[in-house]
Order: C-alpha cells, then structure tokens, then sequence
C-alpha cells in the first residue's frame, strides 16, 4: 500500500506533512499516545491524498482538457498580450484540497472582524457604538478626515495593541495582603513574547467554526444574490418594456437634473443623518417599535387563526375609529397602494412602444442575357447587384454572382420574410439614378427593362462557346480573354474609349446585358422564435 501511495503523491505532497509534524515536536510530551496519534493522523492525510489522486486521474477523464489559456484571456486581448492572471494551474482535486484547508484555516481573522463589527452596530456595548457614531460624526462634518482613519486604526489597532502584548500590565490579585494602587507602567525590558498570527490547526475546535461560518457566510451570499437579482433584474432587463423603459426615462432626468443642482445638495448632512439613522435603527428599543409599527401599519392580522366575518368586521370598525381618534403619523397602506397605482397608470399612458416589428425593404435584380445565336433573351440569374456597364465587377471582367430561381434567394441574416412575394418596382429611373448608372436605356413602361447601350467592342468579340448556363451560378461569361504577348495571365479585351449614350427605350442598338429590380419587405426576426 505505501509503494502505490508513492507513487500517486508526489515528492511535494509529504511536505505540509512533515513541517505540521516538526511543528507539534516542541509542544508534545513526547509520550507513547502522542506519537501514536501523529502517526494516525499522518496516515489519514496520506490515504485522503491517495484519494484524491484517483479521484483526480478519474476526472481527468469526464472533465475536458483545458486549453492552456488563463481565465479572461483570448477574447479582450491578441495571442502575444500578457494576461493580468499570468500562468495559472489548472483545476486538479489535490490543489483544490489543499487549498482550501489553507484557506479555511486562514480565514479566521476575518469572521473575528465580522463579529466584533456586529456586536457594534448591535449596541451590545452601548460605549462602543456611541464611539463609531462620534467617530462618523467628525469625519461626515470634515470628509478630509477619512484619510486619518486608516493611520489611526493602524496606531490604535496594531501598534498599541502589539505593545502592550510585548509589556502587559502587572496580575490583578484579590488578596487582602497584595500591593494595590500600581499603575500600569511600559518601562523596563519587554516582559513577554511578540505577539503572532498562525493558521488555525486542521481537525482543530477553531478549524471546523471556521467552517462553519463560511458554510452561513456562503449562505447569506446566495440568499442576498437571489433576492438582488428577483429586485433588480426583472425591472432592468426590459422584460417589461414598459415599466424599464420608465425607469430608463426617470434616471435619464435625474442624471441631467444632478449634473446641475449636486453642488447644491448638503451632501454631509444628507450622510450624516442617513449613518445616525441606520445604526440607531439597530437598537432594541428602536428595533422593537419598528416593529410594532409595521405591525400596525401593513397589517398585522396575517398571523394566526382567521377570525369569522363578524369578528373581523368588528375589529376592522374599531381600529378605524381608534385611528380617527389617535391621528397616528405616518403612511398608510392605501396611500402607498394609491402611489404605486399611479406610478403603474402613468407608465402605461406615457411609456408609448413599437408593438410592430421593424421593417425593411430588399432589392434583387433579374439579370437576362441576349443570345448570341438565336438572339432571344434567356433568365441568367438574381443577383444583389444590377451588374451595370461601368460597375466595378463588370470592369473587372468578373462574372455577376446569384441565384437561378426567386426561391433560392434568403432574407438578410436576423431578418425573415414580411411580404408574401416580390413585387416589380415600376420607377425604373428612379433606382438607375439613385445609383447614378450610366450607358444604360431604361424601359419606363411594360416590364421595366433597363439594357445596355450597344457596345461593339463588348459584343462583337463574344463567342458562342462562353453562353454556359451551369456557370452562370457562379460566374458568366460575357467577353472571351485573350492572352498578352508580354504578361502570363488572361486580360478582357477592351477597345478604345467609347462614348455612352444614355436614352428611352428604342432609340437605338441594345446591349447583350439586361436587369430590372425586384423588392420584398422583411421583417425583424424573433430571437427566441430563431433560437427554437
């Protein structure tokens, strides 16, 4: 058992074992039971590091392997920018182990502080409390005081507390014949040792309050994140959009209207009365006439048996009567309820929403193409491009891209169809202009042609051979290259410079090219509809 112990631990792991030994040889007797004891505790931890070896290697299996990258690196910054968390290990039970028993047992001094911060705002020492409050007092009336605090609390609270530690004050004695009256007195040599902070002995009394403590303070944290995230985030997330967008609006006025009046807020007396206020709403005496006035005011009558019709009607008379009588101050259920309903009509008449989806209108262009031979249009494709005579592809010698059939033309990515079908767009000129096309003959009736004006150039130097229809989803020919003298690629034979003639339809030769412009509206696209 000890030589595959050895071989899952590593020579690192019997170290914190070692040194937690050597530590307790000066403290312990040196007795049979306590080394009987060191050695059971010593094979514990080496048979729960076995276990985590094997636990370790076994999820090394399940869990996928990381990819080296710290945590947050990769997607802000490049490969080469350093990550602010440099090389980190990655997950493993045995580091997960030890450090959180190196955590646990470190983590003592801050429960300690949680405590004592409690029992101040709690007025169990009413001295205590009324000391922050004087403290609070001056620094909210001279908020340059703040800087004195860390100074004094590093004097007051580890200085002096160190210092006394190193030279205590004489025993106090009861006897009738002890010397009485000697004052505390830090002269002479120190009188006992520096005073140290070590971690909380694992399988301790202290090592399992500790746990404890976080087990509730881990608690407190997942309650307080749920209640936050149920308050704010169902009115910040415009699942409502009505109510967030009023929200929206009021911070929106109350940014613009603090940028003008802050400086004229008595912001110390404001904070002042604020911390009063909080910590003395911790005092039992308060504390327990707050509750009674929540008690009588939002309604006490939810606890316990439901009393009969007449009994509560009786009751509900007398606590009106008694309430006409007294005047008592404060708010009401109905004045709250009355605010929030006009709070919630107010943003239902004045929050005004797009309840349609936003709307679009897409282009394709139907290109057709003039045969060579038989001198008949033929469908060549729908392209987003009109693929016009001095357009940057059309120069290029590129062929026009697109589809053969109107069914294989796809909405914009995020957007789906509104319209049943595509519609001819009848103003012909008023796209070729927008595009400020030129060398084109635009049909202002019938079908909405607009041609090429002939260039002989262009269509005197086409083949036959270069009207392949399968190409045209990809690229169509409409020149047939020819190979330079003096270069080793394919150029398009372009003649000299031509003059373009722009004209109605029939004023002249046309092209071998022809388009007209189809449209469709489109529609915003549900994400969760999408998503589905």
């Amino acid at each position: 058992m000890d030589d595959l112990a050895a071989a899952f631990l590593g020579p690192g792991d019997d170290v914190s074992i070692q040194e937690e030994d050597d530590g307790q040889q000066g403290s312990g007797s040196g007795t049979d039971s306590t080394t009987t004891a060191r050695t059971l505790r010593r094979g514990i931890l080496k048979a729960a590091n076995l276990q985590d070896k094997l636990l370790e290697k076994l999820l090394a299996q399940v869990i996928p392997v990381d990819d080296g990258q710290p945590h947050g690196s990769g997607e802000a910054g490049g490969a080469n920018e350093p990550s602010a968390f440099g090389e980190r290990p990655g997950f493993t039970v045995g580091a997960m182990s030890n450090n959180f028993r190196r955590f646990n047992a470190r983590i003592g001094v801050v429960f300690k502080f949680q405590a004592k911060a409690l029992r101040v705002l709690s007025w169990r020492r009413p001295t205590h409390t009324l000391s922050l409050l004087a403290v609070y007092t001056f620094v909210c009336l001279d908020p340059y005081l703040i800087f004195v605090l860390p100074l004094a609390i590093a004097l007051f609270g580890i200085f002096v507390p160190s210092f006394i530690a190193r030279h205590p004050a004489p025993a106090s004695s009861s006897e009738a014949h002890a010397v009485r009256n000697l004052g505390y007195s830090p002269r002479g040599p120190p009188l006992a040792p520096a005073r140290t902070f070590k971690p909380t002995k694992e399988l301790s009394r202290d090592f399992f309050r500790n746990l404890g403590d976080l087990q509730n303070v881990m608690d407190d944290y997942s309650v307080a994140h749920d209640k936050i995230i149920a308050l704010v985030v169902p009115k910040t997330n415009f699942s409502d959009e009505a109510l967030s967008s009023a929200i929206f609006v009021l911070l929106c006025g109350a940014c613009a209207l603090m940028t003008v009046t802050a400086h004229l807020i008595p912001w110390r007396y404001i904070c002042l009365v604020a911390g009063w206020a909080a910590i003395w709403s911790n005092h039992p005496t308060v504390s327990r006439l707050i509750g009674e006035w929540q008690a009588q005011y939002l309604g006490a009558g939810e606890k316990g048996e439901q009393p009969s019709a007449t009994a509560q009607a009786v009751h509900d008379n007398d606590k009106k009567l008694e309430q006409i009588q007294n005047h008592p101050p404060g708010p009401s259920p109905d004045s709250s309820l009355a605010a929030e309903r006009a709070f919630d009509a107010w943003v239902r008449s004045d929050i005004i929403l797009d309840d349609a989806p936003e709307t679009r209108e897409v282009e394709i262009f139907e290109l057709q193409r003039q045969s060579d031979t038989s001198g008949e249009w033929e469908p060549w494709l729908f392209s987003p491009s009109p693929y016009d005579p001095l357009s940057a592809a059309r120069i290029a010698g590129d062929r026009p891209t697109g589809t053969r059939f109107f069914e294989d033309v796809l909405p914009p990515e995020g957007w789906e169809w509104s319209g049943k079908k595509w519609a001819l767009d009848l103003w012909s000129r008023e796209w070729v202009e927008e595009r400020i096309i030129t060398g084109v003959e635009v049909e202002t009736e019938g079908e909405r042609w607009v041609y090429d004006i002939y260039n002989e150039h262009e269509n005197g130097g086409n083949g036959g051979d270069n009207d392949d229809l399968g190409a045209a989803l990809g690229d169509g020919d409409y020149e047939t290259p020819v190979r330079s003298q003096d270069q080793s690629r394919y150029t398009p034979k372009i003649g000299p410079t031509i003059s373009w003639e722009e004209g109605e339809e029939g004023m002249g030769r046309r092209g071998s090219w022809r388009r007209r412009r189809w449209v469709r509206m489109v529609k915003r696209k549900n994400v969760n509809a999408a998503s589905n």
